[in-house]
């Protein structure tokens, strides 16, 4: 199927999104301290500017979303077809001021991500894909050029992505993989752009808990780019479950490195 229609509308509401955030964010005092899950008026006022512009052009699609806003309350429930929006991935990034956080909007039908966006207001960077288009990359006013995922094989030449660790206190996974060289920040959109946009080897979400909202946009990105996106086990992710909740992790990477991965995290 053809979803060059609704990756273009999630693209409109990702721009409209942005340049609210881009002004609450000047505006915004840091908060040095910010706790991990932390959130903000802009993060519901965000989430409330894309869903009601994926309302009008899909009424019949089902909403879910990080935020508990109206427009999530009214939407159409178990349908085929789901937006899964956040509306800042990486709010600790927003609330700090260090420029770390995303927009993230995906598209599932039958369970399945079939379009995704991410975008980085601060720095202009956008990453959007959709089912058999590819994975397109566009920084600030540049043109848009397709995305590859890296060709590196072997863990130990491997870039990593992930949270930020303590000083001289390395995550476990970090241990575990012994990459040869690792890229911190607070979104998982930037880290699953980063894995698509051959910036880093691989990205590895090792929380006890997260959400589909969390990954769903970056899974279509990596996908698209080449790479290869599973939970731990090495089996599909799936969406949808009760409270879009997720317990199996996650892996992301060029695909070339997945296996090696999945069996060091075992």
């Amino acid at each position: 199927m053809d979803y060059s229609r609704e990756l273009q509308d999630a693209l409109a509401a990702a721009a409209v999104a942005g340049e609210y955030l881009r002004a609450e964010y000047a505006a915004f005092t840091p908060i040095p301290n910010a706790p991990a899950h932390i959130s903000t008026h802009a993060d519901r006022e965000s989430q409330e500017i894309i869903l009601r512009h994926l309302r009008a052009a899909f009424p019949a699609d089902g909403l879910v979303a990080e935020e508990k806003t109206p427009t999530v309350a009214d939407a159409p429930q178990n349908t085929e077809r789901q937006w899964v929006i956040d509306p800042i991935d990486g709010t600790r990034g927003f609330a700090i001021k260090n420029g770390e956080f995303s927009v993230m909007i995906a598209l599932t039908a039958g369970g399945r991500p079939v379009v995704g966006v991410v975008l980085e207001p601060v720095s202009g960077r956008l990453t959007y894909a959709a089912a058999g288009l590819g994975c397109w990359r566009k920084d600030g006013d540049g043109e848009s050029v397709a995305c590859r995922v890296t060709a590196v094989g072997e863990l130990a030449a491997a870039v990593l992505t992930q949270s930020h660790s303590k000083p001289g206190k390395p995550k476990p996974v970090q241990v575990k993989l012994a990459p040869a060289r690792v890229i911190e920040t607070y979104s998982a959109g930037i880290k699953m752009a980063l894995v698509a946009r051959g910036e880093a080897d691989l990205y590895v979400n090792d929380y006890p808990e997260f959400h589909d909202w969390d990954i769903c946009a970056g899974e279509v990105l990596v996908v698209e780019a080449g790479g290869t996106v599973t939970e731990y086990t090495g089996t599909p992710v799936r969406y949808g479950l009760a409270g879009a909740k997720r317990r199996s992790g996650l892996v992301a990477s060029n695909g070339l490195l997945h296996a090696a991965a999945i069996e060091r995290l075992r």
